[in-house]
């Protein structure tokens, strides 16, 4: 059996002792719902035209009852602080039956949180003066920093990160042809890991286009010189379109972003993956030459 969980019982989080014998399937993963802040150090999911994000696990039966105590839940009880229910939950890789825990207790529901990612509500309400952020695409190129005068937000490099279980495509669509995102595939990819100031947080909202829409704030898990870095920041495609292949421009700024960071191994990856959606080699090699 499954469970998708989106509050304290997420990686990293106060009840993740919880899930410590269960097997993580999928770190991203969505259900629908409303989700809302309690103010009592915990979130509340009602159902409702919305989408919640968390966590799938497989888990056995005393797990399920220890959540189920954790929830305040008992079968066959008239009223519950939560009530769990068989949804469909959303991933990368299609869907996937799994119990939810809602609530219908009008006192949980304080404030709508807008993200529905109780991580990254948290992290909002908190404002940290830095932490470390995960580019994979066109953010990883100076260049786009210095035309939009930021560059000296993003001065403290950690060098190359390796993302397990996902692969980047260019899955977001715009006019001219496709834009980064991570997928979770069971891949492996790498980018590049900045000690960010807060402001920079704030100028990365506003370039992805949270507000929009366009990617939503992620925490994942990044591996540096085989040293694991918790809750890092990153950007995720919301709506994501069948891969298309990018401008050279934007090509450009992710070959040349990455070539003083990532293996090279990594960076023939790339390439090979332009060759694959569309590019011709005359124009992966007159991309490379002008780097």
């Amino acid at each position: 059996m499954y469970v998708f969980v989106y509050g304290t019982l997420r990686r990293h989080e106060s009840n993740h002792s919880l899930l410590k014998d269960a097997s993580l399937v999928r770190e991203q993963a969505w259900v629908e719902g409303i989700l809302y802040e309690t103010n009592k150090g915990y979130p509340a999911l009602k159902e409702g035209n919305g989408t919640a994000y968390g966590e799938i696990y497989k888990i056995d039966s005393d797990i399920l009852l220890k959540i189920d105590e954790l929830e305040d839940f008992l079968e066959d009880r008239a009223e519950n602080l939560f009530t769990r229910k068989l949804k469909e939950v959303g991933t990368d890789t299609g869907t996937r039956e799994a119990f939810v825990y809602y609530s219908e207790d009008k006192a949980l529901f304080q404030a709508e949180i807008p993200s529905g990612d109780w991580k990254v509500h948290q992290f909002l309400k908190r404002k940290p003066e830095s932490t470390l952020y995960f580019a994979y695409g066109s953010c990883m190129d100076d260049d786009r920093f210095k035309k939009a005068r930021v560059d000296h937000h993003f001065k403290d490099c950690l060098g190359s990160g390796v993302l397990e279980g996902y692969t980047m495509k260019y899955l977001f669509q715009v006019h001219d042809g496709g834009r980064g995102d991570i997928i979770e595939d069971g891949g492996t990819m790498e980018g590049v890991v900045y000690d960010i100031p807060k402001e920079a947080v704030e100028y990365l909202f506003t370039r992805e286009g949270v507000t929009p829409g366009w990617y939503r704030a992620a925490f994942i898990d990044i591996l540096i010189n085989g040293k694991t870095y918790e809750d890092v920041l990153t950007f995720i495609v919301k709506v994501k379109y069948d891969e298309t292949c990018p401008p050279d421009h934007y090509a450009r700024e992710i070959l040349r972003g990455s070539l003083p960071h990532v293996s090279r191994s990594y960076h023939e990856k790339l390439q090979k993956q332009l060759l694959e959606i569309g590019m011709t080699k005359d124009q992966v090699k007159n991309l490379l030459e002008s780097i």
